[in-house]
């Protein structure tokens, strides 16, 4: 069993450049305030628990209100674009258990993202993963 503190710090510091820099919609996410939302790999069966508070993402824990699950490669897919959370959702190789009504909104937020708007270096690393 993996520590999940190193992996939950780094997600949380990578969610919070991207609060800050407008990348997130904070309005989008306020339903998702103070809420424990668990981010798994499918296999193996891995995972980060983050919590929005104040202005800051932190890592949480306790009983997750949501989990979101997908096998890294889906989720790669989606922040690449090559895939919607939808089509993975019906394809169930994306799955969402607990608050539903959650995920849709951490779901939505996502969605939301302006990947046109990454600064310089992240675009560059985005389009080389998009080739490969």
């Amino acid at each position: 069993m993996l520590p999940e503190l190193p992996p939950a710090l780094a997600l949380c510091a990578a969610l919070n450049v991207a609060l800050r820099a407008g990348l997130l919609s904070r309005s989008a996410l306020e339903p998702a305030a103070h809420k424990r939302v668990r981010i798994e790999l499918d296999a193996p069966r891995l995972g980060v628990t983050v919590s929005l508070r104040g202005s800051s993402f932190l890592p949480a824990r306790g009983r997750p209100d949501v989990v979101i699950r997908a096998r890294p490669r889906d989720y790669l897919a989606l922040a690449l674009r090559r895939e919607d959370p939808d089509t993975l959702f019906f394809a169930r190789r994306l799955a969402i258990e607990g608050d539903t009504e959650l995920g849709l909104v951490v779901k939505n937020a996502l969605d939301a993202v302006d990947w046109d708007a990454l600064p310089a270096p992240l675009a560059r690393l985005s389009a080389r993963l998009a080739r490969n």
